[in-house]
């Protein structure tokens, strides 16, 4: 989780090959609605993401109902949309990447071929809501490389008794 271009695509694709599981691009997920919106400049409010947690939610439960694995890269920027992929899975785990905001307005700004303007991170910043401690997240510093990154939220699930919840 994080604001865009906290790094959630390329730490979750390269977190669900080393964990041997599924990954899911949360923007895949957006109705053309909601990216329209994005493209335009035009945050999304509450009712805009409904429709796009609840679709996430609903991969989030089947892959628990199945005994899977999951890394899914997703903003879930407020409590209130991490409830919702809680409530699908309660052994959901988030991982916040963060960076300082020039390190992530200047990958935005290079950013290629992605709807998200860089307009919008300040918007994004506005509304996060760091996870509280129930919310059984970790807070990771994305200005290390992806390898480092990955190998220690890898080794910390490990240390868990190797769940990918």
């Amino acid at each position: 989780m994080g604001v865009a271009g906290a790094g959630k695509t390329v730490i979750g694709s390269r977190l669900a090959r080393t964990l041997g599981t599924e990954f899911v691009e949360g923007d895949e997920y957006h109705p053309p609605a909601n990216v329209a919106k994005m493209a335009a400049g035009v945050p999304l409010d509450d009712d805009d993401r409904a429709g796009w947690l609840d679709a996430l939610a609903a991969r989030i439960a089947r892959a628990r109902a199945e005994g899977r694995g999951l890394v899914v890269a997703a903003s879930v920027l407020k409590r209130a949309y991490r409830d919702v992929f809680r409530a699908a899975d309660p052994a959901v785990r988030f991982i916040l990447l963060t960076a300082p905001r020039p390190v992530i307005a200047g990958r935005l700004e290079r950013r290629t071929g992605h709807y998200m303007p860089p307009s919008l991170l300040d918007s994004q910043l506005a509304i996060l809501e760091p996870p509280g401690a129930d919310e059984r997240a970790w807070v990771c510093d994305n200005e290390r490389a992806p390898e480092v990154i990955v190998a220690d939220i890898a080794a910390r699930i490990g240390g868990e008794g190797g769940s990918h919840g």
